[in-house]
């Protein structure tokens, strides 16, 4: 946790205290089912609550917004994202369900009442959001083409509804199939640890996007 305190000072007593029980309730659920690889669990803090965390560097998310966190697994990156923003909505889909049972047993333990943990396919979802976020499920084209449809076009944050992508490795080429536009962080930038090298926050958004006066 000491990780998470310091690229994160501002966290409140209440939302430390969320994040440090997060660790035993995916060990539990790890000796039941593979729910974070045998490797990665015991850099858990570093690899996957840290890691989702730096959307929170790009976007402050307001009261009242609303974030679809697609594949999400276990509840990355919208488990430590909700605990960060309290006032606002997360839904998290997958499609494999005793992954979605684990994110509703977290929540629940966590008592995180700004989440909602739904089995359905991401294409089958109609509501629209402010923020999708999600850890490369999919090459960007086809995650595009699967939930384009579900963001608001009206914004009121500091940037543009749409997409944010936790993305590796060399992605030029998909990019240049998509017809949105986009900016691209490394995350090497905010974070100074051997993981985040390679790693970066891809925001995807649409031309000529309203904001909200």
């Amino acid at each position: 946790m000491e990780i998470i305190k310091k690229y994160f000072p501002g966290l409140t007593d209440f939302q430390i205290e969320k994040l440090e029980q997060m660790e035993k309730i995916y060990r539990d659920w790890n000796s039941m089912i593979n729910v974070i690889s045998r490797k990665d669990i015991d850099f858990f803090y570093v690899r996957h609550v840290l890691h989702s965390m730096t959307i929170m560097k790009m976007v402050d998310f307001r009261p009242g917004a609303s974030v679809l966190d697609v594949g999400t697994g276990g509840g990355f990156p919208g488990i430590p994202l909700a605990i960060c923003a309290p006032d606002t909505e997360f839904v998290l889909v997958d499609s494999i369900g005793k992954k979605i049972r684990v994110v509703a047993d977290v929540a629940d333990r966590l008592g995180l009442g700004n989440v909602r943990a739904l089995h359905i396919r991401a294409e089958k979802m109609d509501e629209r959001f402010d923020f999708i976020v999600s850890r490369a499920v999919k090459p960007l084209p086809v995650f595009l083409n699967w939930v384009g449809k579900n963001v608001k076009k009206e914004a009121n944050h500091s940037i543009p509804n749409g997409i944010l992508y936790l993305k590796g490795g060399d992605f030029e080429e998909e990019l240049s199939e998509v017809s949105w536009d986009y900016h691209i962080k490394d995350l090497s930038e905010w974070i100074d640890e051997p993981f985040f090298e390679t790693k970066k926050l891809v925001h995807l958004f649409r031309k000529n996007y309203r904001q909200k006066e």
